[in-house]
């Protein structure tokens, strides 16, 4: 993938022990910014600076920023289940961002909306129905309230190429070492991690603010994306067997369609559909 060309700077990049953070770090470096990255269990491979940092803790937080003192901030971390992380966490850190005067780019999701209203362009106002949702739609707020500057970035389902947690996930069920179902009526738009932190770091070098929604072309659901992983891979698609969420007894939204139209007009990243990335 060719690597965007920027001034240099200095990031600190949040999570980047992470699936997405990695793509990010790894980028970072090869486009010749300063990166330092953050973790919690164990720092990733890149030769970077890594920062033991919990989020939950405040005092870790400022003593990240006094050692990095960074231009630009990116936040990738995740806890799904992990409200003092996702909202509190994510409040703390543009808390600080805001006291030492850097750029912060905030990593939020689709799972703030509920899928009602099936489209949701960069105006739209969250109205999340999980847990998760509604921790990713309260951090939106007090970045809002606390950074204005800020760019928050609304993503959808990451995908890579082997080893994101969909992908293993449909590797499991093609190959009989997991069973279960992939849902027809969840949809989603699917983007590459390449292409999303590709995105993050283009807008990281920009100097505009407000909502972003990167997300890729192709509104596919999870057993089409099941589907389309299994044939890259050389998998049978057959044996994933479709299952549909409204049945289940699994809460969470169904179609859920991220309008990125203004966004990717502002971007020279294109970010590719499911169908194109995905080709074999």
């Amino acid at each position: 993938m060719r690597v965007l060309s920027f001034p240099p700077v200095s990031i600190l990049i949040v999570g980047g022990s992470g699936y997405l953070g990695r793509c990010v770090v790894r980028q970072a470096v090869a486009a010749g910014h300063a990166v330092a990255a953050t973790y919690t269990r164990r720092p990733g491979d890149a030769d970077v600076r890594w920062l033991s940092v919990d989020l939950r803790v405040p005092e870790q937080i400022a003593a990240a920023f006094t050692a990095v003192r960074p231009s630009v901030v990116i936040n990738v971390a995740v806890r799904s289940a992990d409200w003092a992380t996702t909202a509190d966490g994510a409040a703390r850190l543009a808390a600080a961002v805001g006291g030492h005067g850097c750029r912060l780019v905030h990593v939020s999701s689709d799972a703030v909306f509920s899928g009602r209203d099936v489209h949701y362009d960069e105006n739209a106002l969250p109205d999340p129905v999980t847990p998760y949702g509604a921790a990713k739609a309260a951090a939106e707020s007090a970045i809002r309230a606390l950074t204005p500057s800020a760019v928050i970035a609304r993503t959808s389902l990451i995908i890579g190429d082997g080893d994101s947690k969909h992908e293993t996930l449909v590797r499991d069920l093609a190959t009989g070492r997991r069973d279960g179902e992939l849902f027809v009526d969840d949809i989603r738009c699917p983007v590459h991690a390449d292409d999303l932190a590709a995105a993050l770091l283009e807008i990281a070098a920009g100097d505009g603010t407000g909502t972003v929604h990167l997300a890729g072309t192709d509104a596919v659901s999870r057993h089409e994306l099941g589907v389309l992983l299994a044939r890259r891979d050389g998998l049978d698609p057959a044996l994933l067997r479709p299952g549909r969420r409204a049945d289940s007894a699994r809460p969470g939204a169904l179609d859920i369609r991220l309008d990125g139209t203004r966004t990717q007009k502002q971007l020279t990243t294109r970010l590719r559909g499911a169908h194109e990335f995905l080709a074999r």
